[in-house]
């Protein structure tokens, strides 16, 4: 998953931070409100895990702005709120779901994953196709029964292309949701981690192609 925590204390955020990142998911963190408003006007994330009290413009009108221009991101509100008029409130807006702090790390993750396959139309963690079986919750891909043993970034690709299947990525497209701001990925990177992944997919149904200067496609192979 490609996330955006937007959280002022420092403490929390770390935590997260540290978690999501060795569970191998791109997280990318904004302490002021409108300076995450203004990011997520041109960067695209999975999910937003978003505090409500913040400097400069609070969790509510971060989310109307980005409902009211048609961004459909899933939107996790995290917040020491607690009353039910607050929830209301943020669900009305249009958040997806509402955490309460103190939070089990456990259940956050659980809870993305569930708002990302919603939005993709998945209905459970695992994807089961012929003798593969991707488990999105236990990041691990099965071929013939046989653990493949992806790196954290060929895990990342893999959850990616399964959710797109059947449309072009471009390199560019892999990279931005694969990498956070701070890791800068070269385009030459995103090659070396295809190349590693296909060769680890041979003999699956799932199929990663090359379309000469466009990127990328995943499909599902009928032999």
């Amino acid at each position: 998953m490609r996330i955006l925590l937007v959280e002022d204390s420092r403490d929390l955020s770390d935590a997260i931070l540290a978690r999501f990142r060795g569970e191998g998911h791109a997280i990318d963190l904004e302490t002021d409100g409108a300076e995450a408003e203004a990011l997520l006007r041109h960067a695209v994330f999975d999910i937003v895990i978003l505090d409500i009290n913040l400097p400069s413009m609070n969790g509510y009108h971060v989310l109307q702005a980005m409902r009211t221009r048609g961004d459909r991101t899933p939107v996790l509100l995290l917040t020491a709120r607690s009353e039910v008029e607050d929830r209301v409130v943020g669900l009305d807006v249009g958040a997806d779901d509402y955490m309460i702090k103190p939070v089990d790390f456990r259940e956050l993750l659980a809870r993305c994953r569930a708002l990302v396959r919603r939005r993709s139309g998945e209905a459970s963690n695992v994807f089961t196709q012929g003798n593969f079986t991707f488990d999105r919750g236990a990041r691990r891909a099965l071929l013939g029964g046989v653990d493949l043993e992806l790196r954290h970034r060929e895990v990342q690709v893999l959850e990616l292309f399964i959710s797109q299947l059947g449309r072009v990525l471009t390199k560019d497209e892999v990279a931005d949701h694969v990498y956070s701001f701070d890791e800068a990925p070269s385009l030459n990177a995103v090659e070396q981690t295809m190349t590693r992944l296909r060769k680890k997919l041979e003999g699956s149904p799932l199929q990663i192609r090359t379309i000469r200067g466009l990127g990328y496609i995943a499909s599902i192979s009928d032999a």
